[in-house]
């Protein structure tokens, strides 16, 4: 399998390099589930901070193999991550580098391919991984602001722009809660056709909007409204306060939206 070689090939020039204290691996590597499709997620410990150098990390990333291009990951809120794409094979491999204090902050325990003195061991073994998961507090504070906005998109014949703001909802919102509720990690909407019971699947998809008017975009909002409401129900205790006046305001401009012609 590429992403197996390419990782062994980057291990033993890691092992050679003594500015590099180890390499580890994560995502569907720990989880049996490499296939055709798969990226490789490593990580380098690097025995000095480097991410303040774009190019330094390029300049590692060129030596594991032919790379096409990279760029870093601010667009998820990770600068320490090259996202890069290899030629011969193709293959998309993302580099996160971190020192060795860094590597103690981790969303999940990866595995160890090189591991200079046992050092990256002995962090996993005194530190705990931690995925991030929702705050439901965080989301029901947004979440009817959110549902005017695309109303407001609605309403003006921006259709595009309201289509979009579906997409958002299911990465951050429907994707993360329809997992807990499932007992899953809250990995947005990774693998939801799979993972989710088949009504849940069934919600998630009615909030997929498949043509481009009003008609149908209001339908999905309706259907986003709804499986919101369902998945509060299921998870959300006393403790979060729910914006209810916010909540029924919205639902009346919504039916003044929808009864005006489109």
């Amino acid at each position: 399998m590429i992403q197996k070689d390419f990782a062994q090939h980057v291990a033993a020039l890691v092992q050679e390099d003594s500015s590099l204290l180890g390499l580890a691996v994560g995502g569907s590597w720990l989880t049996g589930e490499l296939d055709q499709f798969s990226d490789l997620d490593l990580v380098l410990v690097t025995q000095e901070k480097i991410t303040d150098s774009k190019e330094q990390m390029l300049a590692y990333a060129r030596r594991f193999g032919t790379l096409l291009t990279a760029f870093t990951g601010e667009h998820v809120g990770e600068p320490r991550l090259l996202i890069c794409l290899y030629d011969q094979p193709l293959l998309h491999v993302d580099l996160k580098f971190v020192t060795l204090e860094e590597f103690a902050t981790r969303v999940e325990n990866p595995a160890l391919l090189v591991d200079k003195g046992g050092q990256l061991k002995q962090v996993i073994s005194q530190t705990e991984a931690r995925f991030p998961f929702p705050d439901y507090q965080w989301i029901e504070d947004r979440f009817w602001i959110w549902v005017h906005y695309a109303l407001l998109k609605i309403g003006r014949g921006e259709y595009v722009e309201a289509l979009d703001f579906f997409g958002y909802l299911r990465m951050t919102v429907f994707g993360p809660l329809l997992h807990l509720k499932n007992g899953n990690l809250p990995r947005g909407v990774r693998k939801v056709e799979t993972m989710l019971a088949p009504e849940d699947l069934a919600r998630l998809q009615a909030t997929v909007c498949t043509d481009l008017n009003k008609a149908a975009l209001m339908e999905a909002l309706e259907n986003a409204i709804a499986l919101y409401q369902h998945l509060r129900t299921a998870l959300y205790n006393e403790q979060i306060h729910q914006h209810q006046v916010t909540e029924e305001r919205v639902k009346a401009f919504l039916q003044e939206i929808k009864s005006q012609e489109a």
